[in-house]
């Protein structure tokens, strides 16, 4: 049954305001209404989409008259790629609305006593700031507006760029992408160029067929950089030969790697990465610190602000050298060996074996011997017989993912009542309900926003935590 178009078109409406997940807002007869790529002060013409008791969506037909602010984007994929939302506006702006996001979900709907909230931490570059990124292949690449379809020949409809949103199986052919410096766009042409040229077959995720299926680049600050190839299926002496290639066009990469990846998903998390060429990982270094990066590591992918990050974390945890640290959600024990020289002990705990498995390798390159590490789910790891044999802590640091933490851990954080914790969060939203848990015993001293990925309504939030008296 098909879908009742909605005919309603408002006109000469102003945008008011920044709001949630990269939309901006105005109000039309008592209804919010939500839209996409628009800047406060923009005066235009909205096209409903959805319409709701109290919401309407939807998407500019025609900017009016452009605001004030309005940049003109710079990336000729904006509107069609789902990234940088927020190209037309100025990054002043950015940085406050992101403050304001993480306002709206711990006070205003989280309802926590907070301080008063920091200005965001700007990153020092606003493109080019990424250290990896994914590109998928497509038999059938995301066809333009201005192009025919009749018109296209075969070997045009391949794409190697990144998923449309909404359109599992359509891929946006990607020219330049202004995320992750090079030779991550050159490396991408010209594997893209040399599958047409020799025939290789995009794999189709649809249809559950296709050779070629991914590629990771990864890149350090100091020029390192890592290639994964993934392969729908094993054919050695084509995948060989464009492994070679590659490896010929780009001597630069210091790091390449394939996979054979058969499964019904993309996720290599679960798949053998085997080493064709070069080192086993990549290095990157933090105050004097190295960390190695393999093909499945887990690094924050904007270097600089890590630091910048891992810093505001290493502050609110207020270390005097004689802590027991817990850095829960350790990753590859960045923070922990970040805070470790401040720090009597830390005990870190992270689900992904590999990652431990690389955050002990890091503290012994590092000459760090107060680091210890554990792999497993955090609910079934941290237990009270786990503190009991590693210690009692008085500094917890928290980094966990999106969806945050599980009410058993909250409960064990409860129970081991350290004096005091930082929490690192992506997702200021599941942030404010773990708070909300957590403030039973504590209370919030600091909350500072840092700006991890510029054009985009993604926020880190940090917030500093004391046991109550």
């Amino acid at each position: 049954m098909s879908r009742k178009r909605i005919d309603l078109v408002i006109e000469n409406i102003t945008i008011e305001a920044v709001a949630a997940e990269g939309k901006a807002l105005t109000h039309y007869e008592g209804a919010v209404v939500f839209v996409d790529n628009a800047v406060p002060g923009d005066v235009v013409d909205i096209r409903v989409t959805k319409k709701k008791k109290n919401y309407m969506e939807g998407y500019i037909l025609r900017i009016v008259t452009p605001s004030k602010d309005r940049l003109e984007p710079f990336c000729s994929h904006f509107g069609v790629c789902g990234g940088c939302k927020w190209q037309p506006l100025p990054y002043p702006l950015q940085l406050e609305a992101k403050r304001q996001q993480v306002y709206d979900q711990l006070v205003r709907i989280g309802h926590l006593s907070v301080p008063e909230i920091r200005p965001t931490l700007p990153s020092d570059n606003t493109t080019f700031y990424r250290n990896k990124l994914e590109f998928t292949f497509s038999p059938k690449r995301w066809i333009l507006p201005d192009e025919d379809p009749e018109k296209i020949a075969s070997q045009d409809r391949c794409g190697l760029g990144f998923h449309v949103g909404k359109f599992f199986d359509k891929v946006l052919d990607i020219q330049k992408c202004h995320l992750q410096k090079e030779p991550s766009n050159a490396i991408r042409l010209f594997i893209k160029k040399y599958a047409v040229e020799n025939g290789l077959e995009f794999y189709d995720i649809r249809e559950n067929h296709g050779f070629l299926r991914s590629i990771f680049v990864r890149t350090t600050e100091d020029g390192q950089v890592m290639l994964i190839v993934v392969f729908g299926e094993e054919m050695t002496e084509e995948r060989v030969a464009l492994l070679e290639a590659v490896s010929k066009e780009f001597p630069q990469i210091t790091s390449l790697y394939y996979v054979i990846n058969k499964k019904l998903n993309d996720s290599i998390s679960d798949q053998t990465c085997i080493l064709f060429k070069g080192d086993a990982e990549i290095i990157e270094t933090m105050e004097g610190l190295r960390f190695r990066i393999g093909p499945k590591s887990f690094y924050q992918t904007n270097s600089p602000q890590a630091y910048k990050l891992y810093s505001v974390a290493r502050d609110f945890a207020a270390l005097t050298g004689t802590e027991t640290v817990y850095d829960l959600y350790t990753g590859t024990g960045t923070i922990a060996q970040f805070v470790s020289r401040k720090a009597k002990k830390v005990v870190g705990i992270e689900y992904v074996p590999e990652a431990i498995e690389d955050a002990k390798a890091n503290a012994k390159a590092n000459g760090i011997s107060n680091c210890t590490f554990y792999a497993g789910d955090m609910k079934d790891v941290l237990s009270k017989d786990f503190i009991k044999k590693n210690g009692q802590p008085d500094v917890i640091i928290l980094d966990p993912p999106r969806a945050g933490i599980h009410p058993d851990v909250a409960k064990v954080i409860l129970d081991a009542a350290p004096e005091r914790m930082v929490y690192v969060s992506c997702n200021p939203a599941s942030q404010a309900r773990d708070l909300a848990i957590l403030g039973e015993k504590y209370e919030i001293t600091a909350v500072q926003p840092v700006d991890m990925f510029p054009h985009t309504h993604h926020v880190e939030n940090v917030c500093a935590l004391k046991l109550k008296a």
